[in-house]
């Protein structure tokens, strides 16, 4: 494939130099009469593209084999007579009426092998040779007709692929899940070793006798044969992608791009984007930290702050990368969601919080808010009646401050410190309880300790082509529960470590082997030489156990949810102990020099104040604390490009701060000179082009 990069030719997005912004527009929701006038607004309001199409299968195939292409061809008229930019989508993520009452086999179904009808969106299997076939038509329809049009500048595929559903139980991948099966393993011999199924007597003797997980009275499921129907289902939505992305390029104009939007789970996102597109898309969504009912997460103090987090995110699958989904007003459907409108300021924070973080493009979900549907109140820029708003204002205004900024485009996220990660311990995570508490309790407090601390970091992916002298910007990596283990990872950390990284783990390590099966050697496994760690007892921190904690230098720490006990082995010192409950006297931190580095093994899961001692332990802690202060309420980010750097201050609390700018710079906004106590107003946010490199 042929990959553009930062510099290289984007359509007229993620050029490397300009910002731009966009928004998702339906026009088979509106009267045609108001294209011309919306579009002619847009432009107005300085936005350039507009993405189509993704849920509009029967404006261009009706009835089975029917096309007409009328209806957006009058629209891409508008759209090239204006001089609107098109990002058009494949329509797949809502397959037509027609097509699921006469082919129901193409429909997913829940564990029970009820199907799920049409009448909202993701209902399909990707494994359907049916829905395959008529997929592939349709595609095929779309890019060959449209893609020589002027005003298209890239592609989407599908719509958020594995959202809202990620598990697939039909018979379609019954029979998908075989073969997947028999091409991994070749022989049910090696399957049953690898699943372990002399446990529970669920030995296999014909491959038909294997299905999907299914359901069981108490739910449990054998963990091996799950870890693999996980990656089983990624590599059936990579290949959906990779099958329409195929089709696609056949048509493209030299240029243009093809992609697709969110990052979501049970998919290998790394894979699938070097495979199939030229940068990822994600839809940004902070609203939902302010969520009225259960639906969403619980956002703690760290609030849509958290969107950082997923950002981060994204960054690691695609350091290119655009939003083709911002948030531009409240979230709803009828059935489930309830959050307030943003308030003023909150979507230039949001946009910006996007930017920080180095995306090139922003598009805003939706220009006009639905008046049917599920969807009546996710609400866009503008509302029921389009009438001008405070919303399109604040629009306007941050299409202002991207002129000023334009410099900026093409750079890159900086940072120091990173967070390891891979699918095959994020997917364990997922069916294994045990890995799952610790795993969410250590993400969760490395995060709020690196954005309360204004450290940045960046999420690093450890996969079987990962080579070690990527990893050499970073001063430190946290791995916090590397479960799942192999040698040609453990090699990889190895190399990272001997050429002067500082490796650190958390409990839990090194126990399992690729399949999920437990080692039966010393624990941490693979990684027992590497951490100079032998565990020779290890527990849940008991209910009654009351505080645990441990003794680091001049640091007291708390255990959390876990603590392996430590001894050293070959050249690991004793950095630390535990000091309570019968844990007293047992190492809880090793350290090992291995070449120019040192790898850290830490005895139990991380919580923030575990994690931001080590942050100061480690000298890593608040790295432009001589460039800016600012309280706990900002979140601060640094883009580079070359020499030069871009300083982002961005303010998550209603109310005004102050903060201190320790460097002189120009405030991008106003393009003038700025230094020294500066009060950065609720939701306010500011970027500064530092005067000198440090």
């Amino acid at each position: 494939m042929n990959k553009k990069g930062n510099g290289g030719i984007m359509g007229v997005i993620l050029e490397g130099n300009r910002l731009v912004l966009g928004t998702c527009y339906y026009p088979e929701h509106w009267p045609k009469r108001l294209w011309k006038e919306d579009l002619e607004r847009m432009l107005a309001a300085g936005i350039e593209v507009v993405r189509i199409a993704e849920f509009a299968w029967s404006k261009v195939e009706p009835r089975e084999g029917n096309y007409t292409y009328a209806f957006f061809d009058e629209f891409l008229d508008l759209a090239e007579e204006t001089g609107m930019k098109v990002i058009f989508c494949t329509p797949t993520a809502t397959p037509p009426a027609w097509l699921t009452e006469k082919y129901p086999e193409v429909l997913n179904a829940d564990i029970n092998g009820v199907l799920y009808r049409h009448g909202a969106r993701r209902h399909y299997n990707y494994n359907s040779p049916v829905y395959q076939k008529f997929s592939g038509q349709i595609v095929e329809a779309f890019a060959s007709h449209y893609a020589s049009r002027p005003c298209i500048i890239g592609w989407q595929i599908d719509n958020e692929v594995n959202c809202e559903k990620n598990v697939f139980y039909s018979e379609s991948d019954n029979k998908a899940f075989r073969v997947f099966l028999q091409d991994k393993y070749e022989s049910l011999e090696a399957l049953n070793e690898a699943w372990g199924t002399a446990f529970w007597n669920q030995t296999y003797t014909e491959w038909e006798e294997i299905h999907v997980p299914r359901k069981t009275y108490n739910d449990s499921t054998n963990p091996h044969e799950v870890l693999d129907y996980t990656r089983f289902v990624s590599d059936s939505a990579r290949r959906f992608v990779k099958m329409q992305s195929n089709i696609i390029r056949k048509y493209i104009k030299p240029g243009d791009f093809v992609t697709t939007n969110g990052i979501f789970g049970n998919l290998d996102n790394h894979q699938m984007t070097e495979e199939s597109l030229d940068f990822m898309m994600y839809d940004s969504y902070p609203n939902f930290a302010y969520c009225l009912n259960d639906y969403c997460d619980a956002p703690g103090e760290i609030k849509d702050r958290k969107w950082s987090r997923n950002l981060a995110e994204v960054r690691a699958v695609s350091p290119v990368f655009g939003i083709m989904e911002q948030q531009s007003g409240a979230n709803g459907w009828n059935t489930r969601m309830e959050a307030p409108t943003p308030r003023p300021g909150q979507i230039t924070l949001w946009t910006m919080q996007s930017i920080a973080h180095g995306a090139d493009y922003v598009s805003y979900f939706r220009w006009r808010t639905c008046t049917m549907g599920t969807e009546i109140y996710w609400h866009g820029i503008l509302d029921y009646s389009g009438r001008e708003n405070r919303r399109i204002a604040e629009v306007r205004q941050i299409h202002e401050k991207l002129q000023g900024m334009k410099e900026l485009a093409g750079s890159a996220y900086e940072a120091k410190v990173g967070i390891v990660r891979d699918y095959d311990n994020i997917w364990d995570a997922q069916l294994d309880v045990w890995h799952e508490r610790v795993e969410k309790a250590s993400q969760q407090a490395l995060f709020k300790a690196l954005q309360i601390s204004h450290t940045p970091f960046d999420y690093v992916y450890l996969n079987d082509g990962t080579n070690a002298k990527d990893w050499a910007k970073y001063q430190v990596l946290f791995y916090p529960h590397a479960t799942i283990i192999t040698r040609e990872r453990e090699d990889v950390l190895r190399a990272y470590v001997k050429a002067g990284g500082t490796l650190v783990l958390g409990c839990r390590s090194g126990y399992k082997n690729r399949s999920g099966r437990c080692v039966m050697e010393n624990l941490p496994g693979l990684l027992a030489d590497l951490s100079g760690t032998d565990i020779p007892e290890y527990s849940f921190i008991a209910p009654d156990a009351g505080e645990v904690t441990i003794q680091w230098g001049d640091a007291k720490l708390t255990a959390n949810v876990f603590a392996d006990l430590l001894e050293p082995i070959g050249e690991g010192k004793q950095e630390a102990v535990y000091t309570s409950d019968y844990y007293a006297g047992s190492g809880a931190l090793i350290s090992n020099k291995v070449g120019k580095g040192k790898v850290y093994y830490y005895g139990t899961a991380f919580n923030e104040g575990s994690a931001r001692i080590f942050l100061e332990k480690l000298d890593i802690i608040t790295p432009y604390r001589d460039v800016v202060h600012v309280p706990e309420s900002c979140e601060i980010a640094v883009r580079r490009k070359g020499e030069d750097r871009y300083l982002f201050v961005l303010n998550y609390d209603r109310n005004p701060v102050q903060i201190e700018l320790r460097q002189r710079g120009i405030d991008l906004y106003t393009g003038k000179e700025v230094s020294g106590q500066r009060k950065l107003e609720g939701y306010g946010t500011m970027v500064v082009k530092l005067s000198k490199c440090q």
